[in-house]
């Protein structure tokens, strides 16, 4: 019986380490930008992901060349409904429909994991949000698929006041309410995108470089039962916070029995931060040793998620490329990690 224990022992031990391993190369997801007109083919970027060991992939719009080299290659795909066709959807289920079919449905082959449905919408655009993502999923779920592919919305960290402290944070945005029940009836994920660059650009005063590049060398502050090193966590945590605030995200320590538990964990809804990373140029603190220093410490955080929810914390870098032709600051084109030849801007390790 002794040995039969410690053999059990151990090929539990086995077990965790090989599931630790899993969650450290799964973590990590890069979005692929397109806005650019120097960019290597589709083919070329997919083999770059694997070679990379890079397991997941944003794509903010479809792309039929992009579609065409997944197939087979197991890269979990997110893929934006993009905001100008958001008005459609929401007006006609058949078009949702037809979206589905036309997007995900005719693609075997293509590892679909989310529909992201507009991408960090305000006012009454943001108002077209929650009946689209609606027909989507019940256009996934007509067709056998809602059980396989998750449907979100991506929003600016921006919906969110008083993340100091962290537990402080709350929705500032009316429209984040419904979409916020229908994620929690539909266990579906909220995606935000995290950016501490941006954050730490509009307040030098109050923020150090150190606290916004995973540097600082302890506590930088205690919320509650908490404790904060660097910005990304207290970032994530406000927005957990306002989820809880929302209805959602029932905290878990105040559970008193099994029951209260699970019925706890029914009503979460997970944060996947689905855009984060550091320019190489362009702006205050961009460079390119801040960028690789964000971005390797961010790739090795996320495996031990936050001090409010600890765990795998499912994240995607923004981007595999600088986009030359993207509207805006000068900062805004120069997110990439690689290359228009395909070399590396600067060292990383994704694994």
């Amino acid at each position: 019986m002794a040995k039969g224990n410690a053999f059990s022992l151990v090929a539990l031990s086995l077990f965790v380490l090989l599931a630790a391993n899993l969650i450290s190369v799964e973590s990590i997801g890069v979005c692929y930008g397109m806005i650019g007109d120097n960019l290597p083919s589709p083919n070329d970027v997919v083999r770059l992901y694997q070679s990379k060991g890079i397991r997941a992939m944003r794509i903010y719009f479809p792309d039929q060349a992009t579609f065409n080299a997944l197939k087979g290659t197991g890269i979990d795909l997110t893929l934006d409904v993009p905001n100008d066709v958001l008005p459609s959807l929401a007006n006609d289920a058949s078009a949702a429909a037809r979206w589905v079919q036309n997007n995900i449905l005719a693609h075997d082959g293509v590892s679909f994991k989310y529909i992201v449905v507009g991408n960090e919408l305000f006012g009454d655009a943001a108002n077209k949000i929650l009946p689209a993502m609606s027909k989507i999923w019940d256009a996934l779920c007509s067709a056998g698929r809602c059980n396989q592919i998750q449907v979100s919305t991506a929003v600016s960290f921006s919906v969110v006041k008083n993340t100091y402290p962290p537990s402080s944070g709350e929705f500032s945005e009316s429209f984040m309410f419904p979409i916020v029940n229908f994620l929690k009836n539909t266990g579906n994920p909220l995606m935000v995108s995290i950016y501490p660059y941006f954050s730490y650009a509009h307040n030098q005063a109050k923020i150090s470089l150190d606290y916004a590049l995973f540097k600082s060398p302890g506590p930088v502050f205690t919320d509650g039962q908490y404790q904060y090193q660097n910005l990304f966590d207290a970032m994530v945590d406000s927005v957990y916070s306002a989820l809880e605030k929302a209805g959602a995200n029932s905290a878990l320590e105040k559970a008193g029995s099994i029951l209260a538990l699970e019925k706890a964990r029914s009503n979460r809804v997970r944060v996947i931060p689905v855009e984060s990373g550091w320019p190489r140029s362009g702006g205050v603190g961009a460079s390119l040793v801040n960028a690789q220093t964000y971005n390797q410490n961010l790739i090795k955080h996320v495996r031990n998620g936050t001090p409010k929810r600890p765990g795998n914390l499912e994240t995607y870098i923004f981007a595999m490329f600088n986009e030359n032709k993207k509207k805006g600051d000068e900062v805004e084109r120069n997110f990439g990690l690689f290359n228009p030849d395909l070399s590396p801007a600067y060292p990383l390790n994704f694994n």
